[in-house]
């Protein structure tokens, strides 16, 4: 099988320490001359600002095949975003080379490739041209775009009005439906509600399947990346770490990542527009055990260091197996609503009395929501032990086919 995808001893790298080239004014220069002197001063006495090369990338190396669905997986900060920006030739690589086959549709972020004043109409024919599409034939592929996006009230409305939802609905719609042979998606699909992230992922395994394209796909939604990949490539600080089958990877991913982590959470790298206020997280098992068993008490506490008051907020932690399923979520939200979090540093706990997990280790991921949006996020904040216990009293448990929760019943027979 052809490659559609070689990525060849791809390395990126930015300069640190510069500042952004401005445009040169009259008065800029004449400053710039003033200042000068007293700048060749401070660098000889050290003074300057730090310089020097931060590597987003380093010597990354491995092929997509043909009509094969690749998941690209790793942390915050792990150099995804930098490698895909490579491939859709947003930028260009430090050193290596990155060769596509084919025509390529990319969804980086919310709105890429859109112009705001235009309205949706005009953008999806103004994608189709940049992907090299005739007239004739995004006419051919419109209705249905506009049917899966779901836009057809605001079809003739200017894109900056659409709300974050609906650019991402028409967006994935354009990107999807108008037969790139490569097609590149990030984690943008998290701004859908869940019933579109179905409908987007039907739409993905439709492409590769049905259609024989290859997908590139980036997701932090392990369950996703296992269902709907053949593959996955496991990066880390910018350098590759695995490539394999994809259940093979994302187990590596789920046990290093916890393992090698930084234990102070506010030094965690967060998603863009987060406010780091989780300092610590811990799982306390009753007095007088050292762990935490399947139907037994256990208490989980966070660390919070909070800037300034927080009104309208919630505090949760979700339970992630080892195939990489959210299997449980806690949350104040569900118990507790429309506290105000004060500033300063406070403990917050939340109190199982049967935890209803099975055997087996857990990921835990923490967040914090104030008004309905997220205030703060941690992915992989901390690992967690389950012992056995007699749960059920009969010393029977659920294989690994049956799921992880556990829940007493009654049965007549």
């Amino acid at each position: 099988m052809t490659s559609a995808i070689t990525i060849d001893g791809v390395s990126k790298s930015y300069q640190l320490g510069l500042e952004p080239m401005k445009y040169l004014t009259f008065r800029r220069a004449l400053t710039s001359a003033v200042m000068s002197p007293f700048r060749r001063i401070a660098a000889l006495r050290g003074g300057g600002p730090p310089a020097g090369k931060f590597w987003a990338l380093k010597d990354i190396s491995f092929e997509v095949k043909r009509g094969e669905v690749i998941g690209l997986i790793g942390r915050n900060g792990a150099g995804k975003s930098t490698l895909l920006k490579i491939l859709s030739r947003i930028v260009e690589p430090t050193e290596g080379r990155a060769r596509l086959k084919g025509r390529v549709a990319s969804l980086l972020e919310v709105g890429t490739g859109f112009h705001p004043e235009l309205t949706g109409r005009e953008n999806i024919y103004l994608n189709g041209a940049i992907l090299g599409m005739r007239k004739a034939e995004i006419a051919r592929k419109f209705d249905e775009i506009v049917a899966f996006a779901e836009t057809e009230k605001f079809l003739d409305t200017p894109v900056k009005r659409y709300s974050s939802g609906m650019y991402v609905r028409l967006a994935f719609a354009v990107a999807a439906h108008l037969e790139p042979e490569i097609l590149i998606v990030d984690e943008v699909l998290a701004v859908g509600d869940s019933e579109f992230q179905k409908k987007c992922l039907g739409r993905i395994q439709q492409v590769a399947q049905g259609e024989g394209r290859t997908v590139l796909f980036v997701s932090h939604n392990m369950g996703s990346v296992q269902s709907l990949c053949d593959r996955a490539a496991y990066l880390q600080n910018g350098s590759l770490v695995e490539v394999g089958a994809a259940d093979k990877v994302v187990e590596t991913y789920l046990n290093s990542s916890v393992n090698a982590e930084e234990k102070d959470l506010l030094k965690r790298p967060r998603f863009p527009g987060m406010s780091p206020s989780i300092a610590g997280f811990e799982v306390l098992p009753p007095e007088g055990q050292a762990r935490v068993v399947s139907g037994g008490q256990a208490t989980f506490e966070f660390d919070l260091r909070i800037k300034e008051s927080i009104k309208s907020a919630c505090v949760g932690c979700m339970f992630v197996s080892e195939q990489g399923h959210r299997v449980l979520a806690l949350s104040s939200r569900f118990e507790k609503n429309n506290v105000t979090l004060e500033a300063g540093r406070q403990k917050v706990r939340c109190h199982v009395d049967s935890l209803p997990l099975k055997p087996g280790r857990y990921i835990v991921d923490l967040e914090m929501w104030s008004y309905g949006h997220p205030y703060d996020y941690i992915e992989h904040a901390a690992p967690m032990d389950v012992e056995f216990s007699d749960f059920f009293g009969t010393s029977e448990m659920p294989w690994s086919y049956e799921g992880s929760i556990l829940h007493r019943s009654s049965w007549e027979i």
